[in-house]
């Protein structure tokens, strides 16, 4: 199994296999435009402008189980075009956690776990407070923890990697180099 096996909507509403991203190498992530990370929409602009021809493609999901999504799909393409220049593909926001998550982040979490944040990293001890504080038996399962989980996929589709929120997508950028 891999990731080539599923298909979602774009923004636009139109269905797309995965398959059709068979050998490229991909980051999927998470989104949403009104979180405290959303400033990563410009690192993930940069990291895709600069691997892109070399066969890397980023894949955006938006979502709003986090309540910071709040938008229509056209709300959201348009506030991701005009003030991050985003020009990856995004796709209709789903559910990425829980009981009506989208198959493909079934598939993302069983493949790649949760295997906590960074004790180091001013970010991850400030969302894992939060989270030990609003829903820490959230912290002992495998489900995204917040928007902008990312998830770093082979030329083959297999999950190499999973970066939690925090993790700023400039610094995956030598796990990508390593698979070009």
């Amino acid at each position: 199994m891999s990731i080539y096996t599923y298909t979602a909507r774009n923004i636009r509403g139109k269905e797309i296999s995965l398959e059709q991203y068979k050998g490229k190498v991909l980051l999927i992530v998470n989104t949403a435009s009104k979180c405290g990370f959303t400033p990563q929409y410009s690192d993930l602009q940069k990291l895709y402008e600069r691997f892109q021809d070399r066969g890397f493609q980023i894949l955006g999901f938006p979502s709003n189980q986090f309540g910071e999504e709040p938008g229509s799909n056209e709300e959201v393409d348009i506030f991701c075009q005009i003030n991050y220049g985003v020009s990856f593909p995004l796709f209709e926001k789903i559910d990425v956690k829980g009981r009506d998550k989208h198959p493909l982040f079934s598939y993302l979490t069983t493949e790649a776990g949760f295997a906590g944040f960074d004790p180091d990293h001013s970010g991850s001890r400030l969302l894992q407070k939060m989270l030990e504080e609003r829903d820490p038996a959230s912290l002992a399962d495998d489900e995204i923890k917040w928007n902008f989980t990312k998830f770093l996929i082979d030329r083959q589709g297999n999950v190499v990697k999973r970066f939690e929120s925090p993790v700023d997508p400039l610094d995956i950028e030598p796990a990508v180099e390593e698979l070009l």
